[in-house]
Order: C-alpha cells, then sequence, then structure tokens
C-alpha cells in the first residue's frame, strides 16, 4: 500500500494510549522508546492542528473491579493485579506533556484495537475521513492492531516509523528481543501486510489532494 497524496482534513492522527502507566519515568508498563519520542510528537501534533487534521486520543482503560478485564490479565501481571490501566487512576490518564487540545477527541477503549467495542469506525465515517495515521505504543500491540482494523475497514493507514514505540521482550521460549529489535520487526510486518510505514515529516510533506 502506498499514500501518495492526503487531503488533510479527512485525516485522522491516533495517539494510542500514550498514558502515564506506558510513559511517566518510572511507569509499571514503562516505554522508554514511547517517552523518547515525547517532545517530537507534541511537536508533530501541533502541526497536524495546523494543517486542519483531527487528532484522536486513545486510553486503554479497564474497570477498577475488573469486570471488563477479560483475558487482558492473562498477558499482562500489572494488568491482572489492578496495578496498571485502571479507569479514573493517574496512571490511566494521557501523560501531561501530550495533553488533548480543544478539538481533539478522546476515546476510551478495552482492548488492543481502538475500533474494537468503540464509536471510532462511527466518527471517522461521520466525519468523512478517508485516511488514519498511527502513532503512539505499543507498535506491536494496540498500534498495530488499530492499523490493521483500520485497514480492514477501508481506511488508508499510515503507519509512523518514528512516533511508534514499544519495550524490552522477555525470553518466553523463542529468545529476548529489545525493543527496537521488536520495532523493526513489526514495521517490516506492518509494511509488507497492513500500512504505508512513513515518518512523521513524509506525512506531512505529502501532496495535498485536489
Amino acid at each position: 500500500m502506498v499514500i501518495r497524496s492526503i487531503d488533510p482534513r479527512r485525516t485522522a492522527v491516533m495517539v494510542i494510549d500514550m498514558q502515564n502507566d506506558f510513559i511517566a519515568p518510572g511507569a509499571v508498563l514503562f516505554s522508554q522508546m514511547g517517552y523518547d519520542f515525547v517532545p517530537a510528537m507534541a511537536d508533530f501534533l501541533d502541526r497536524c492542528r495546523q494543517k486542519g487534521m483531527q487528532i484522536i486520543y486513545t486510553q486503554n482503560v479497564l474497570r477498577a473491579d475488573s469486570k471488563d478485564m477479560g483475558k487482558s490479565g492473562d498477558f499482562c501481571q500489572a494488568i491482572k493485579e489492578g496495578k496498571a490501566l485502571v479507569e479514573g487512576t493517574p496512571g490511566a490518564e494521557i501523560y501531561a506533556p501530550l495533553a488533548p487540545k480543544e478539538g481533539d477527541i478522546v476515546l476510551k477503549k478495552h482492548r488492543y484495537s481502538s475500533f474494537f467495542g468503540t464509536d471510532l469506525d462511527i466518527i471517522l465515517r461521520t466525519g468523512g475521513f478517508d485516511t488514519v495515521a498511527i502513532t503512539g505504543v505499543c507498535t506491536e500491540a494496540c498500534c498495530f492492531s488499530t492499523a490493521r482494523d483500520a485497514g480492514a475497514l477501508g481506511y488508508d493507514v499510515a503507519f509512523l516509523s518514528d512516533l511508534t514505540g514499544t519495550m524490552d521482550y522477555p525470553d518466553l521460549g523463542f529468545g529476548p528481543m529489545t525493543a527496537q529489535q521488536m520495532q523493526n520487526a513489526m514495521l517490516t510486518n506492518i509494511a509488507l501486510t497492513s500500512a504505508h510505514v512513513m515518518t512523521a515529516q513524509q506525512l506531512l510533506e505529502l501532496p495535498v489532494r485536489d
């Protein structure tokens, strides 16, 4: 898939799960990659707003009583113990340097994909959006799931290589992977199967469709 031009007013920029529990130093699910690109993301989002793009933040949250946890706790001990992404806690809030601004949309979700169990598709179709740009954490989970679902629903998908990130992976029987190794593997996968992988600057420099 190749995106050769965009209409900024029909482009939605997804800011996926840039929450304290992932981004704030010392966080239980801390992503160093995510933390490192915060200044660049803040500048990028302002430039997107100036061009008329819609910014949509997601918050991955679960009820304090765990009644909507489903299988999420099977893959994350911090979630299973109620120590991360609990709705209404400081850790679930958007990281302050990236706080939403007037006109931005904040969408709460409960699974990896921003489309699963939310009204995101309704928002995009009502607004006439045809292009979705993916930023945030984690590349291989929520970002990838959202990108793949967006493509399946017929949207053009730009996946921003320098404004997505992840964390180190332990050896789960197949050898450990550093965050950069995971990022590289996923970008290759995504470019082959799901989206146009590009940098934030390349998105901003795409020709504007008539």
